[in-house]
């Protein structure tokens, strides 16, 4: 087994997750297996009880894991499925180790940080690296490991500890480390500065873990002194110092180390048994990034939400509009509107932002509305849903999306005044939206209905049944406390809202479509987390085709695209299924 070690200096936030999953590609693209392992010095366990606004969205995996979402970005560029153990923490680590002091495993020793905490680190990482996350089974020979935060943070010692121990336990020749630092560019001078660098290497030093690869961050191409005096300050060779400055797609990325000769040097450093063939691979990712930049005509989605003021509150839900636009050959436009801006009292404090919310709503050529918790924005998210279905704009409805789309269909076409959700107002003489009995709401982490859940299709004239390919299942990940109360459902299909999926057992409404609708599609589950650049998330799919006006053509054909509309070459077979090895993009010339 090789490890590489990803570490970062200066400030945090700086793309470490992105350089982790990129220098995985492509060794992936090599034929070698990958596997990825976050760690976060927080104490939480997990990220399950984070605000989005604290740390970015929340990323659920197949086993219920609630993970950093850079583990999405593993996921997406290296197509694998990780579990919960892939993300350390240091609530797991001193979990861990404390149940075993309890269990007396310690023998009456004295716990401490070193050599217990870190050898549990060490064991940890070790364990994990060898768990296969290829659908073939096979155990990885890679192990990409991202510590998270910066080197010289208190809560990051005893991992950087254990690093220096675990280089030694597995032998230099199967441990590498890649420091991702920040070179700022002051406007004033428009200098590139490498002092930070210097300094953040030199601590990382100092704590005993030696780069092998500096990237550097930078907003223009590194130049050749700079470059050349980071070799003299950081003790490495010119080679060693790789420039990763600003690009236009994050396709880019793995191209941008691969010209630089990563993989020659990690192949000489770590004695990676590489097969010597076409990268095919990574050619196609090299026709994907080219192509993002070539797209001409727009097509916009206006994402109706409670945490718009930080993008990576939806990085998932982005990466799904990007991964269909791209097959749909438009570019993205994301409008993102506060939901509270859409509501009343928006209308009476801030007409100005009001109407700016609606402005920008009417606008779009789609609606999303995806999941999220609290009461704030809920009833401008319903405006929003009305307006779409009435509108006949397409729409899609994730989690809570979906449940407030019934909420909202209940009291305007139902005539339900009243309808809600129990979690905003228990007394509603409708539920529409109920309580889960896995739901424990005395304990908030881990207690909702979590991971791949099996959706069982009830119709055969489903088009979000035609979009997956006709299948009679799909297996996708949730994460909710609340579910349609399925007690009422024979009154909402009686008016043309459909419970088109639903659980293996029949009572968990997962997926609805509302009749003679361009589109009009609401799920239970969280599609976002298994979209892949090339295989689209058919609902994402599904609203991408609708705003771009090609949706009943797509469905006419049976669920085909012509070559002039995607990148595949394969216009007899489904595009979200297309496999990668198959993927031809074309000239847009």
């Amino acid at each position: 087994m090789n490890y590489i070690l990803v570490t970062g200096g200066v400030i945090s936030g700086i793309g470490k997750g992105i350089i982790a999953s990129s220098v995985g590609i492509i060794l992936k693209s090599c034929g070698l297996h990958v596997t990825a392992i976050k760690i976060d010095p927080y104490i939480n366990i997990d990220a399950g009880t984070f605000s989005p606004y604290e740390h970015g969205e929340v990323f659920v995996l197949d086993d219920g894991g609630e993970v950093d979402l850079d583990l999405g970005n593993y996921e997406r560029f290296l197509d694998i499925r990780l579990t919960r153990d892939n993300n350390l923490t240091t609530g797991k680590i001193y979990q861990s180790v404390i149940n075993k002091e309890r269990r007396g495993d310690y023998l009456g020793k004295t716990v401490q940080v070193v050599p217990h905490i870190t050898d549990a680190i060490q064991e940890w990482v070790m364990k994990q690296a060898k768990i296969s996350v290829d659908d073939d089974g096979v155990e990885p020979q890679v192990c990409v490991i991202e510590l998270g935060g910066t080197v010289g943070d208190i809560e990051s010692m005893p991992f950087i500890e254990a690093f220096r121990q675990f280089q030694f336990k597995v032998k230099r020749e199967n441990f590498c480390n890649i420091h991702v630092s920040l070179i700022p560019q002051p406007n004033t001078t428009g200098e590139q500065k490498t002092k930070p660098t210097q300094n953040s290497v030199r601590e990382l030093r100092g704590l005993g873990l030696s780069p092998d690869l500096i990237m550097c961050r930078c907003s223009t191409p590194l130049e050749t002194a700079v470059k050349e005096k980071i070799s003299m300050f950081c003790h490495v060779e010119p080679s060693q110092v790789i420039c990763v400055h600003d690009v236009s797609s994050l396709y880019k990325v793995p191209l941008l180390l691969e010209d630089q000769g990563v993989v020659s040097y990690l192949c000489q450093r770590l004695s990676l048994p590489i097969e010597v063939r076409p990268r095919k691979m990574l050619t196609k990712w090299k026709e994907m990034a080219d192509r993002t930049a070539r797209l001409l005509e727009p097509v916009s989605i206006a994402l109706v939400g409670k945490y718009t003021k930080l993008s990576d509150s939806y990085t998932s839900v982005i990466k799904a509009l990007e991964h269909s636009a791209l097959i749909v050959n438009h570019k993205l436009e994301v409008k993102y509107i506060d939901s509270a801006d859409l509501e009343a009292a928006t209308q009476q404090d801030e007409p100005v932002k009001y109407h700016e919310a609606w402005q920008k709503l009417c606008s779009s050529h789609g609606v999303l509305v995806p999941g999220g918790f609290g009461v704030r924005g809920t009833e401008g998210k319903m405006h929003a849903i009305k307006w779409a279905r009435k509108e006949n704009k397409p729409f899609l409805g994730v989690c809570l999306g979906m449940q407030l789309a019934v909420c909202e269909f209940a009291r305007n076409v139902l005539g339900w005044e009243d309808a809600n959700s129990t979690e905003f107002n228990p007394e509603s003489s409708h539920p529409v939206v109920i309580d889960m009995p896995e739901h424990n709401p005395g304990q908030m982490g881990g207690t909702m209905r979590l991971g791949k859940r099996r959706t069982m299709f009830k119709s055969n004239n489903s088009v979000m049944r035609k979009l997956y390919g006709d299948v009679e299942y799909v297996d996708e990940r949730h994460r909710h406390r609340f579910e349609v109360n399925p007690e009422l459902k024979h009154h909402f299909e009686e008016k043309g809202l459909q419970f088109v999926g639903q659980d293996v057992e029949g009572e968990r409404m997962e997926i609805i479509e509302l009749e003679n609708h361009c589109y009009f599609v609401g799920v239970q589950y969280h599609p976002e987390f298994t979209s892949r650049p090339m295989k689209p998330s058919p609902p994402y799919f599904g609203l991408l085709l609708a705003a771009a006006g090609k949706l009943p053509s797509y469905l006419a054909k049976g669920c085909r695209l012509s070559p002039r509309d995607t990148y595949s070459d394969r216009s007899d077979s489904s595009s979200p299924e297309t496999d990668l090895s198959d993927l031809k993009f074309l000239s847009l010339s």
